[in-house]
């Protein structure tokens, strides 16, 4: 195999692994490879239908337009990261509060992580409530709705219908992107309502995100910064994302 074709193959695999890669990704993950090689490398990859060319980056064709990719998928990129988050997330949980628990392979983690105590939670994530259900003393509420096969979670009007009709201390809400025009966002409609509904009904709002996730682009918006009040990442996020938190004093952990 020549290197041109190792090399589009080691590009394909890590837009595989990603998901979504921007172009200053790539070029940090190939630094000796020339911009304009990455950009042909790119175009080719892409008229071959190995991946998919987006404003700024590629996608991976296996991510399905519509969804925000299958959960078992997700589950399985940036493994220490999401374990580092789930880990400080579960220090916010104190006994006897009600938690909103959003779907997503980060939250899944945290509820991995959670302790045996006298919470509340409710929860729009299956896979999250098969973690729970190793423990004796939180209760357990899933909302109704109909069932998301991508994300393994309830989701729906008659879901968002009932959370508006509850109060929680703290929402853990995950996110599939997040840039400075769109704010935080996902690719599905229902489920964007239904996080900014869980959102409005919070004390406070604690954002769940790698990150990976800066930078990229989704089409339904649920929610700005000015809307968060922390943000739980594994300690990579950008100097720029930073300093725009302190401006809307977001704290960041």
């Amino acid at each position: 195999m020549d290197s041109v074709e190792s090399r589009r193959n080691a590009i394909t695999a890590l837009i595989n692994e990603k998901g979504q890669v921007s172009f200053a990704q790539l070029k940090e993950a190939f630094p000796d490879v020339s911009d304009m090689t990455l950009r042909t490398d790119l175009k080719n990859l892409d008229s071959s239908k190995r991946i998919v060319r987006i404003h700024g980056g590629a996608r991976s064709v296996e991510v399905v337009v519509g969804t925000d990719d299958y959960l078992g998928r997700r589950s399985v990129r940036n493994v220490d990261a999401k374990k580092a988050i789930a880990l400080k997330a579960k220090e916010m949980i104190s006994p006897q509060t009600a938690i909103f628990l959003d779907s997503g392979s980060t939250t899944t983690m945290l509820a991995a992580e959670m302790t045996d105590k006298d919470n509340l939670i409710i929860t729009s994530s299956i896979s999250c409530a098969m973690e729970l259900a190793r423990l004796e003393h939180p209760q357990v509420l899933i909302p109704g709705g109909s069932l998301n096969r991508y994300s393994m979670s309830i989701c729906g009007m008659q879901g968002i219908e009932e959370i508006r009709k509850m109060n929680f201390d703290l929402a853990f809400i995950g996110v599939t992107s997040y840039n400075d025009r769109e704010g935080f966002a996902c690719n599905v409609l229902e489920e964007s309502l239904l996080k900014r509904t869980a959102i409005e009904r919070a004390g406070k709002v604690i954002a769940l995100m790698d990150s990976t996730k800066v930078g990229k682009h989704s089409t339904f918006s649920f929610a700005s910064l000015d809307e968060i009040d922390v943000v739980i990442s594994d300690g990579r996020l950008p100097a720029s994302f930073l300093k725009v938190c302190r401006e809307h004093e977001v704290e960041v952990w």
